[in-house]
């Protein structure tokens, strides 16, 4: 969703193109620090099949390359906006991130997203019009496409606020009624806190999304788009992606559905 925050630190951001060198050493690589099973920091590096893949390509194209965690998602949007960090793996495109980041047009992996609730007070959901009577939440930097965005902001009661966590816990205490959240990052976190049995994500999906690699804008390292594309083509075309995701998945003790998880 738009923020006007973070709009203008964009906007006082954009001076800084005058200070970026001509050459780019190695490609700095970040991510959202609280996405798994796609990335993750796990206090002391960021890691997932989005840092996998990342660093697979990279390391192909014997390209000099450097893992850095940042801080929050925000921080991490307003780094590349800035031109401090080359790569961010991976998101989903949006308008509003287009005007600082180049997109890798190649999808990385697929990213449904899912709307969250509690076991005991799940709802009729068949269209987003369905979320209309009930308050909702999203985390901080999310964002579920242009059409539902547009649609959020005339028609829903969405708090953008916290993280997957602090979400999840408002769901739970009722100051929320659904968390709109990606799925395999929902599942997760319902793994790792062994509560499959109080919260649920509802069918059908409320989009089924994609997550792509971005370079800044303002980074030398955009020179090596191309190259990064046409790699990330071959490893999608073998499905090297999807057993980096598979294997996430789990690691991190994620079960699906057969109609859901994600196959070889």
């Amino acid at each position: 969703m738009r923020s006007l925050s973070m709009m203008m630190l964009l906007s006082c951001l954009q001076p800084a193109a005058a200070a970026v060198p001509a050459d780019c050493p190695k490609v700095v690589v970040s991510a959202d620090p609280d996405y798994p099973p796609l990335h993750w920091y796990d206090g002391k590096t960021l890691r997932g099949p989005s840092v996998e893949l990342a660093t697979r390509i990279l390391a192909d194209l014997k390209i000099p390359y450097e893992v850095r965690y940042v801080g929050p998602w925000k921080r991490v949007l307003a780094t590349a906006a800035a031109g401090k960090i080359d790569l961010v793996a991976t998101l989903k495109i949006q308008p509003e991130r287009e005007r600082y980041l180049d997109f890798v047009r190649t999808p990385a992996f697929p990213n449904p997203v899912a709307v969250f609730v509690p076991r005991r007070h799940a709802f009729l959901f068949n269209t987003w019009q369905d979320l209309a009577s009930h308050k909702g939440g999203i985390a901080l930097g999310n964002t579920f496409g242009r059409e539902f965005s547009a649609f959020s902001a005339a028609h829903l009661r969405l708090e953008e606020s916290g993280t997957a966590d602090s979400n999840f816990r408002k769901l739970g205490l009722g100051r929320i009624d659904y968390f709109v959240s990606g799925l395999f990052t929902g599942e997760a976190w319902l793994a790792r806190h062994d509560s499959g049995a109080q919260f649920m994500a509802m069918r059908p999906f409320l989009t089924e999304d994609k997550n792509y690699f971005a370079f800044a804008k303002l980074s030398p390292c955009t020179r090596h788009l191309d190259a990064f594309e046409a790699r990330l083509k071959e490893l999608v075309a073998n499905k090297t992606n999807l057993v980096m995701l598979n294997s996430s998945l789990q690691q991190l003790d994620v079960k699906l559905d057969s109609a859901t998880l994600v196959r070889k």
